[in-house]
């Protein structure tokens, strides 16, 4: 397949809103695609080269993109990183500069989809010493050989800023309509895809297997599943009476990392909530895993905690992100020693579990975990008493947790989901959000006097699904440390962006602009109406979208999420609409 067919449809794409109308033009591209090339397709149309759990990071730094631009237009990097900041895109940047080049690629190869995919892998997978170089070399190489449309589209995707708007589920809607029956069977895709979270396998599966090749797809030790999430209410009372005043069981919600632990015999593999491969920062977890869970077999959850090793105590979440670094493992095992907590079983054996009753799949992980005291089964309570879940709640808290999670006994894990069988419940803050709120960094404000040097406030996003873009929400600047202080420049520093990123929304203007990637928690007073941030713009009043009153870092860094996965606008305004007080701007 030529490279200018998926730029033609890109750019057809990228003039689409309506979801239906995006479904129908995804659908005649993939039926266009060879079946031998559909994966890659779907992968780059995506934004990615392979499925997010096996960790290939395309992103490209902008100096060295602009770098490869004013190689391939034979201009100088002045002149080309003036027309970044013109059209404040790099693609529109490079269609506009190769557009007057000099047509000496008249000779040139051409592009097939095939040749930039395994192009841009091969650039994703270079390191090490000369790696820098070799990178421009290949990225050059497409420039030049392309039109200036697909160098748009290059350019884009190589800086990780496709943003066609295609969502997951819009390219499962495609794939029903082009290769199962029609768009009504893209249940049946989803729920593939939410068991084995690899696009292009599942499209390809359903282009070559067609719907019975669809229903075969199954659990399948190695690959993670896509995690059942909780909704939230804000008492026991009402969570009951959600769950149709039956008994419930309430869960500790511990202030750890979520783990999803697959194993096969001595094989022990970990993923995190964000379906990354994390087993070198746990490797002690591994072992405890070995040692106490009988199952050879298996794929368990579990929230690992940091623990106090002298008296078997909950540690914070901070103390666990010292286990998140590359080098120092074993001293890093020394110094904050984890406890593994399970809380799920979704497969032993050869017996997929997700399908079965909570209480089922609860008895399954009694009968493998051996409680010791650096694993254990997660606390839990079954009542259908308000009472007794507000006292487990204050027990919970007392021993170092967030709250609680509480699940409907009869619930099936429904992986991908964010549903009322799960609800989760946490503490109250007095005047304060009855939660905390994890929020996207989009921008920075210099700092003054003691901040000098540093970002003093950071402008802060939240996620918009339904248009995929990041709207503003908040600034913040309480609640940092001088650690976190001098930390967080360092983290940001790749995300760094001279001008507003596509796919951002905010009227604020910080003084550097960061590609959303860290997530960080928040507490703050209430929501409160604000004509200045663009979070739920229109939602609740015209001209006024929603924003956090006194918000206030609480020193977590949401490294287990990625910014999709970050508090939603959805979730932004039912939090304004439960509020007891509403405020205006």
């Amino acid at each position: 397949m030529n490279y200018s067919e998926v730029a033609s449809k890109y750019a057809q794409l990228e003039g689409i809103s309506g979801r239906n109308e995006m479904t129908k033009v995804l659908a005649e591209l993939l039926k266009a695609a060879p079946k031998a090339e559909l994966a890659q397709l779907v992968y780059l149309t995506q934004g990615k080269l392979r499925p997010d759990y096996e960790g290939v990071e395309l992103g490209l730094a902008e100096k060295l993109a602009l770098r490869a631009l004013a190689s391939a237009s034979g201009l100088s990097q002045e002149k080309v990183y003036a027309t970044y900041v013109k059209h404040g895109d790099l693609g529109t940047a490079a269609e506009d500069l190769l557009s007057n080049r000099n047509q000496g690629t008249l000779f040139s190869e051409g592009l097939t989809l095939r040749r930039v995919y395994e192009t841009l892998l091969r650039i994703a997978k270079q390191s090490g010493s000369g790696s820098v170089d070799a990178k421009l070399k290949e990225l050059v190489s497409l420039l030049n050989d392309g039109s200036p449309l697909e160098a748009k589209f290059i350019m884009r995707t190589v800086t990780g800023q496709l943003r066609l708007g295609v969502a997951d589920y819009t390219v499962l809607d495609a794939a029903a309509t082009a290769f199962l029956g029609g768009k009504e069977a893209r249940g049946d895709a989803e729920r593939a895809y939410n068991v084995h979270p690899d696009l292009g396998h599942v499209v390809e599966t359903a282009a070559s297997k067609g719907p019975k090749g669809i229903g075969e797809i199954a659990v399948q030790v190695g690959v993670p599943i896509r995690p059942m999430l909780a909704e939230r209410l804000s008492s026991a009372a009402d969570i009951v009476r959600k769950m149709g005043d039956k008994p419930v069981t309430a869960e500790y919600k511990l202030d750890g990392e979520r783990l999803q632990i697959h194993r096969v015999g001595d094989d022990v593999r970990l993923f995190s909530r964000r379906l990354e491969v994390i087993t070198s920062h746990y490797p002690d977890a591994g072992d405890l895993v070995r040692k106490h869970v009988s199952a050879k077999r298996a794929i368990l959850e579990a929230e690992v905690v940091a623990i106090n090793e002298d008296t078997g105590e909950y540690l914070p979440f901070q103390e666990l992100m010292h286990r998140r670094r590359k080098h120092g493992i074993e001293q890093a095992i020394a110094d904050y020693p984890v406890a593994l907590n399970f809380f799920d079983m979704l497969l032993a054996g050869q017996s997929d579990l997700t399908g079965k009753p909570y209480t089922v799949r609860r008895k399954r992980l009694e009968q493998a975990v051996e409680q010791t005291d650096r694993t254990r089964l997660v606390p839990a309570k079954t009542t259908s008493a308000p009472a007794d879940i507000e006292g487990f709640m204050e027990e919970a808290i007392a021993n170092g947790c967030e709250g609680l999670v509480v699940k409907d006994p009869a619930s099936t894990y429904r992986a991908g989901a964010r549903e009322f069988a799960w609800i989760k419940l946490k503490r109250e803050y007095r005047s304060e959000l009855t939660d905390t709120i994890d929020l996207v960094i989009i921008g920075g404000f210099h700092g003054r006097g003691r901040r000098a040097g540093n970002y003093g406030t950071y402008l802060l996003g939240t996620f918009d699904g339904k248009r995929s873009i990041y709207t503003s929400v908040a600034k913040v600047g309480t609640g940092f440390s001088d650690e976190d202080l001098r930390k967080l420049p360092a983290l940001l520093k790749p995300f760094e962006s001279h001008v507003k990123p596509p796919g951002v929304e905010s009227e604020m203007v910080p003084d550097v602009w960061f590609r959303p990637h860290l997530v960080i928690e928040i507490i703050a007073a209430e929501l409160t109406l604000s004509p200045i941030h663009t979070a739920a713009m229109g939602r609740v009043r015209p001209g006024a979208g929603i924003s956090l009153r006194f918000p206030k870092f609480t020193g977590k860094l949401r490294d287990d999420k990625s910014p999709e996965d970050a508090t939603s606008v959805e979730e932004i305004v039912a939090m304004y609409n439960r509020q007891t007080k509403k405020i205006g701007p």
